[in-house]
């Protein structure tokens, strides 16, 4: 079976979709929330947790997979899902981010990128042909094309090359995919905070013709009014029978905006890196279980949530576990904040199908961000 994406669903409220992802690793309800396995894992929990946590739909990460140990050693493996035991969906980045977040040992050519290794000092090179050979190589459903991610506050006249060499990167990563009936290979929309540029974007990536278009360089430094802004103008300019995906935004608050402005797919570390230094997401906004004021709580971490943590354990073990530097503490956080996203992404799926997500957001921030 080939990909394909159908929309099951508008709200009359919001404007937000209901959809369905079609893959060869089962077919996913959208918007949904992806959680992050950079080293094909999700830190701390085995495949049955994360399948228990996830709607089936993870990530991997290209350049540290790349890295360590090889796309040759994972490709032995029958790609990501042999080598981690993961019979689900999967989705891998292009490593274009580790060209901004790696910008002071990097430099960007029009054949590609030179990186020094973040921990060796050993020189690379990245291209848009070598990114996609990896990703075909690690096997996930949904791949990326190369892009470069410029800072947020970049001039206009940087920005504006940037685009245009990441639209060049995306024909040649194209015609280099070697399994496109296998693979869904999207488009990202770079751009800033220039509409025009967004929009010029938006439409050569169209002209090439992808199954499905990201969008990229959000959440990067910018302020949140900055980010609607962007989103809710690429709102009204993508194409709607194709899947988008916002990278790397996954706050409660920007998974209900990013629905409301027409986002499918959302990506993000930050409910398992907060997780590991103790901060739970609950019903009623985000817990610091480190605190002391947890020492003698007997209640659960959410009184609203269901997941074996909150059926199971008190906040005042959960503060005792980290306290004592026990490895427990991240994993119960973990599980727990993933479950929570995954029960919210539900919940929204559930509003706009009965037509009402503003009402639901509305309800959702007065208990959040109380």
């Amino acid at each position: 079976m080939s990909f394909a994406f159908e929309v099951t669903h508008v709200c009359q409220q919001s404007g937000a979709r209901c959809g369905i992802l079609h893959t060869d690793h089962g077919d996913f309800e959208t918007p949904i929330y992806m959680p992050v396995g950079t080293q094909a894992t999700v830190k701390t929990l085995d495949p049955m947790e994360i399948k228990a946590v996830s709607d089936g739909l993870i990530l991997g990460n290209t350049y540290h997979l790349w890295l360590q140990p090889g796309d040759e050693i994972i490709k032995n493996h029958g790609g990501i899902r042999g080598f981690m035991h993961w019979n689900g969906g999967l989705l891998t980045d292009s490593g274009g981010f580790q060209v901004f977040s790696l910008a002071h040992i990097r430099k960007i050519t029009e054949a590609g990128v030179e990186f020094r290794h973040h921990l060796s000092g050993e020189k690379l090179f990245l291209s848009p042909e070598k990114s996609i050979q990896i990703q075909n190589n690690l096997g996930a459903d949904i791949i990326m094309s190369f892009d470069e991610c410029p800072p947020f506050e970049s001039t206009y006249e940087y920005m504006q090359a940037s685009v245009e060499r990441t639209i060049r990167w995306a024909k040649r990563g194209k015609t280099a995919h070697q399994f496109p009936n296998n693979q869904a290979l999207f488009g990202i929309v770079q751009g800033g905070p220039f509409l025009d540029l967004r929009k010029k974007a938006i439409d050569e990536l169209v002209k090439i013709d992808f199954p499905g278009y990201s969008i990229g360089g959000l959440a990067i430094g910018e302020t949140k009014e900055e980010m609607y802004k962007v989103l809710a103008y690429l709102n009204t300019i993508m194409p709607i029978d194709k899947p988008r995906y916002l990278m790397g935004v996954g706050a409660p608050d920007d998974l209900l905006i990013g629905a409301i402005n027409g986002i499918d797919m959302f990506d993000c570390v930050q409910a398992t890196r907060i997780a590991r230094h103790g901060t739970a997401m609950t019903s009623e906004g985000k817990v610091v279980i480190k605190n002391k004021e947890y020492e003698a709580d007997m209640t659960p971490l959410d009184h609203q949530c269901d997941c074996p943590v909150c059926q199971s354990y008190t906040r005042s073990y959960l503060r005792h576990l980290f306290k004592a530097g026990e490895i427990l503490a991240m994993r119960l956080v973990t599980y727990h904040n993933l479950y929570f996203l995954k029960q919210m992404m539900k919940n929204v799926r559930k509003a706009i199908n009965e037509d009402r997500l503003l009402d639901f957001k509305n309800e959702f921030f007065a208990q959040y961000y109380l």
